[in-house]
């Protein structure tokens, strides 16, 4: 089911993509908010006595992620509070991405798209909720984990649906609209959550987390009507079996969309280990006094919003000249200036001023070519799933691709473990690298798998 072609009433696309974006918009405020506190605040606060003895299950955990990385890497000892910090950041963060391909399966084959948002909100709101108790920190992340894994694949896919097979330039217009309404959220989250937290306490910005949760949940039922609704149940009755072209297309997307796992992995280092390098090496200072360090986390959204307009009219310019770079080529691009962003830097980490600090400017400029960088591979891969999965998997798929922001988040994790025990431009050098390498990797094979994938007319099962 597509919305009508004559429906164009949000800025030349479908009113469906209006209230998915302002759902995702205030349930990224949500996200983004607790997250850009959640580093500092175990290493601030939760790890400190007199709250971590508090924890229900921390001893434990801390055990056995020290035992993994002992034998990971061949380190004696326990890990230190920056180290423990980070990888529980990373593996939050891993599977807040991993179990989106458990929601579209349970969309897929049991609750339908519709009702398994509506579920996942509800997880979501309950797990900001329970961060205002030391004792449920793991219960709060663990509900926020399920909740994501329940929304966000679900909600990506509806996206799609409300376009026709054949509008693959306005589908991918439609999925970078959706993901400046995403980056909204997460420019005001940060700021909001972080100005809450500083003023008042950690509890009360991770309370707005809660408040702004229940507002997605509001916005998204309000636009039900606008929205398109599967039947799980009776698509698979009316749908065929994949044929061995189908397979393959499916195999082909798996392979573009394992591609990202290099600037998923470069790309959220700022998030968590960023946000503590501010805090320690950048000056911070203002004449109106100083800037808490989890405002940062709102310069890489806020690039992902500016820079739309000029990305979505470049493309366009391209498209009428035959001269747009494919999807994949796209997604090349994009982890190749996500590296180039981390070597920003190290350009500061080895320039710092008369203070021995780094000027604002370097992760100023850092920040925002990883949100710029953002645009060029992440909602081009999901508009491409859309418009090329088989319709037997889509919304699993549009779940299953979320595995490389897992993959990536704890590989992140565990990278930001060497943080404590490198210099700071030795860390981003590495972190650049890592960027670097997966955009040299993806552009030496963008031509012939995006020939592949080209779009084929109803009926034709070819494949490349």
């Amino acid at each position: 089911m597509t919305a009508s072609p004559d429906d164009t009433a949000f800025f030349g696309h479908p009113r469906g993509v209006a209230y998915l974006a302002f759902t995702e918009c205030w349930e990224r405020f949500s996200y983004y908010g607790m997250t850009s506190l959640l580093t500092l605040y175990m290493v601030q606060q939760l790890f400190l006595p007199g709250h971590v003895e508090h924890v229900q299950g921390l001893e434990a955990l801390r055990h056995v992620l020290t035992a993994i990385f002992n034998t990971l890497f061949g380190h004696h000892g326990p890990l230190s509070d920056i180290a423990f910090a980070s990888q529980i950041y990373g593996w939050y963060g891993g599977l807040v991405y991993f179990t989106p391909i458990l929601g579209g399966w349970i969309a897929d084959r049991w609750l339908g798209a519709k009702a398994t948002v509506i579920l996942g909100a509800l997880l979501m709101f309950a797990g900001h909720l329970a961060m205002a108790f030391d004792a449920s920190f793991l219960l709060a992340l663990a509900l926020l984990i399920l909740g994501s894994g329940c929304l966000k694949g679900n909600i990506s896919a509806q996206v799609g649906e409300l376009y026709p097979a054949e509008a693959e330039s306005r589908r991918t217009q439609g999925y970078t609209i959706f993901s400046a309404g995403i980056n909204v959220g997460a420019i005001l989250g940060p700021l909001t959550c972080g100005a809450l937290a500083a003023a008042y306490g950690w509890h009360a910005g991770f309370g707005a987390a809660a408040g702004l949760m229940l507002l997605a949940l509001i916005v998204y039922l309000a636009g039900q009507r606008h929205l398109t609704g599967r039947s799980p149940r009776a698509e698979r009755m009316e749908l065929p079996p994949m044929t061995a072209a189908e397979r393959k297309r499916m195999g082909l997307l798996i392979l573009v969309a394992a591609t990202t796992l290099f600037p998923n992995v470069a790309y959220p280092m700022i998030w968590g280990i960023g946000v503590l390098w501010v805090d320690q090496h950048v000056s911070l200072w203002t004449p109106w006094g100083g800037v808490p360090p989890s405002w940062f986390n709102s310069i890489d959204p806020f690039a992902s919003v500016v820079a739309v307009p000029p990305l979505v009219a470049l493309w366009a310019w391209q498209a009428k000249r035959g001269r747009e770079p494919s999807d994949v080529a796209k997604m090349g691009i994009g982890s190749l200036l996500t590296g180039l962003s981390a070597f920003i830097l190290v350009a500061g980490a080895l320039l710092p001023g008369a203070d021995g600090k780094t000027a604002v400017w370097w992760p100023l400029a850092g920040f925002f070519g990883m949100g710029v960088a953002f645009l060029y591979y992440w909602p081009v891969l999901l508009a491409l799933i859309s418009q090329a999965a088989p319709k037997q998997v889509t919304a699993t798929l549009m779940g299953g691709v979320f595995l490389s922001f897992f993959l990536g988040s704890v590989i992140m994790g565990w990278v930001g473990s060497f943080y404590d025990t490198m210099s700071p431009a030795a860390f981003w050098t590495l972190d650049g690298a890592i960027g670097m390498v997966g955009g040299l990797l993806v552009l030496a094979i963008a031509r012939p798998v995006a020939r592949a994938l080209e779009p084929v007319p109803d009926g034709d099962t070819a494949v490349g």
